[in-house]
């Protein structure tokens, strides 16, 4: 089926990357641009214009209907867009979205959501649309969410329902761990944002270890940099038992209160996707992996299909 003219911006605005898909009626891409213009990147060159240099690498049109999720609706970020508060479903995330005023472009934002418990509160940017295009995309009934990132979120999804979620600062811990802590002396030379590799023994043994014994977490770490003193450990294995440690101690967390093994939905790509999926294997959870970009792009079509359904008729016909 060929595709046919543009009929959305679709725009996911993280933290430290930018992406912009542009897409038919039908959700199909067109085209593609993105960058390292994140939220600190929008802030410093202004949000409108990073968004109309992508938008005019790509010869979008100008009344092209625009839907952004991510961190330029957050309060830092171009416009605030208010969370949406849990229990909460997917329709009113799509019914919260806010309009940007003061431009003459059709800019939208998609709100996140707010867990309000104060014992645990717990808030998402973005994710909340991988959640929409997940749903839209699959079957009825309960599931267990899986999110892996900086701040990886594990979400509690009822039809298109989120009945609860919480955060895990996994990929913030290895960042910081990496670089920032004794630990730099093991991983020398290893670039944070390089991908461990899923099948490295390292990785599965650490993995392994931390799901069977998770209260040993913390007394592990510090093994890292003994083993590099005395047992010469590579520094890509340094890596690996690094991400083995963290990654196990987040999904026997997570799982932890399951009474017999799980379903999980891992909403992930590249080499998060491996990692993640051979931890819940490992933790005997029964794995569906969808791709994280995908899901975005579905959440943000079935949200602008919603919001702003006049507007994709017109530019779509």
């Amino acid at each position: 089926m060929m595709a046919g003219a543009p009929a959305l911006a679709a725009v996911d605005w993280g933290t430290s990357r930018f992406r912009l898909w542009l897409l038919d009626s039908e959700g199909r891409v067109l085209a593609l641009s993105k960058g390292s213009e994140g939220l600190e990147a929008g802030r410093r060159l202004g949000f409108e214009k990073v968004l109309r240099n992508h938008l005019g690498r790509l010869l979008a049109p100008e009344a092209l209907p625009i839907l952004i999720c991510g961190m330029a609706g957050s309060h830092e970020g171009w416009l605030e867009a208010p969370y949406v508060s849990l229990p909460a479903s997917l329709d009113q995330i799509a019914e919260a979205v806010v309009a940007v005023a003061g431009t003459d472009l059709d800019v939208r934002i998609v709100p996140g959501l707010a867990k309000r418990d104060p014992a645990a509160p717990d808030v998402m940017r973005g994710e909340e649309t991988q959640l929409i295009g997940v749903a839209a995309g699959g079957a009825a009934g309960r599931r267990r969410v899986c999110l892996p990132g900086t701040h990886s979120k594990w979400v509690a999804l009822e039809d298109r329902r989120v009945e609860d979620f919480t955060s895990y600062l996994t990929g913030e811990l290895y960042a910081l761990l990496s670089e920032h802590s004794i630990l730099r002396h093991s991983l020398a030379g290893i670039d944070a944002e390089a991908p461990v590799d899923p099948g490295n023994p390292v990785f599965v043994q650490a993995l392994e270890h931390t799901l069977s014994a998770p209260e040993r977490f913390f007394a592990e770490l510090f093994s890292i940099r003994a083993a590099g003193l005395l047992n010469k450990l590579a520094s890509t294995d340094a890596a690996a038992r690094l991400s083995g440690y963290l990654i196990g101690a987040e999904v026997a967390t997570a799982l932890r209160d399951e009474a017999a093994p799980t379903a999980v939905t891992l909403v992930a790509s590249g080499g998060m996707a491996g990692l993640y999926g051979v931890a819940l294997t490992a933790a005997g959870a029964a794995v569906e992996t969808v791709d994280a970009d995908g899901a975005a792009r579905a959440g943000l079509m079935a949200i602008a299909t919603r919001c702003i359904a006049g507007g994709l008729a017109r530019q779509g016909a």
